[in-house]
């Protein structure tokens, strides 16, 4: 099916979806069963949404699912509303690249997740918001996030290693804004987790201070290079190892 077809019957499922919608709020609906009609209306805007995104329609797909989650949520389903939530954020992340839409419904369904208890579905979502406010440089939100992550995760046996991880990704964004600040921050997360004094990525902070504090952006580098050989660095670690490089007098700005 080409794409006009699919928009033709995303269309069809759009009408269908909102004329069930409005059979249910009338007197009869009301009395016979109208919950059931609106909750076959969300599966159906779920299903023309679907049917959009394939068509590469981003704003029609949108729209159906938040047709769906204002429904959801007037019912208070709100696990299946983040799910939606989640789905628009991904099609912000992806396809329309406007991150700070993304980060408002990642937020939006973290949110619904704390308030269904479902933390580790929350802590999913919470990490994309600190990944991307991050990245847009307010950091002061991604600090606050890793953290709050880290808190909850060091206390599961299963997720406790991640915790590591977090801590380290909020020393860096610290580090960004201010080098006393980072090494505060390093020893206030040592001593609410011990497990974090032995990591690699500790090790890595300290010897990062160490020679910012030389100016010494060779050595940094080298620290870098060394850390990157046994642990690989993703794309954000090396953009925020990169703005705290640039701090350093006279530097080019490169991990070369």
């Amino acid at each position: 099916m080409d794409n006009t077809g699919k928009e033709k019957e995303a269309m069809q499922l759009m009408a269908e979806a909102d004329k069930k919608v409005r059979a249910s709020g009338s007197f009869l609906g009301g009395m016979f069963g109208g919950n059931h009609k609106v909750e076959d209306a969300c599966e159906i805007y779920a299903r023309a949404a679907n049917m959009f995104k394939m068509a590469k329609n981003w704003s029609e797909a949108i729209n159906c699912l938040n047709q769906a989650i204002d429904i959801y949520t007037d019912m208070g389903r709100f696990t299946i509303a983040a799910k939606h939530h989640i789905t628009i954020a991904e099609v912000y992340e992806a396809e329309l690249v406007d991150i700070e839409k993304a980060i408002a419904h990642y937020e939006q369904a973290a949110d619904y997740y704390k308030g269904e208890e479902s933390n580790s579905s929350a802590n999913k979502c919470l990490l994309k918001v600190g990944h991307y406010s991050a990245q847009l440089e307010q950091y002061q939100k991604a600090i606050e996030i890793y953290e709050q992550v880290a808190m909850s995760t060091m206390d599961n046996p299963l997720l406790k290693y991640n915790a590591k991880e977090y801590f380290f990704k909020a020393s860096l964004c610290h580090f960004i804004v201010d080098e006393l600040n980072a090494r505060l921050a390093i020893e206030k997360y040592e001593e609410m987790f011990p497990a974090f004094s032995d990591s690699r990525e500790l090790k890595l902070l300290k010897k990062l201070l160490e020679t910012h504090e030389e100016q010494n952006s060779e050595a940094f580098t080298e620290a870098v290079k060394e850390f990157d050989s046994v642990s690989r660095l993703d794309q954000w670690l090396t953009t925020m190892l990169l703005r705290i490089k640039k701090t350093i007098a006279g530097d080019a700005g490169d991990l070369k």
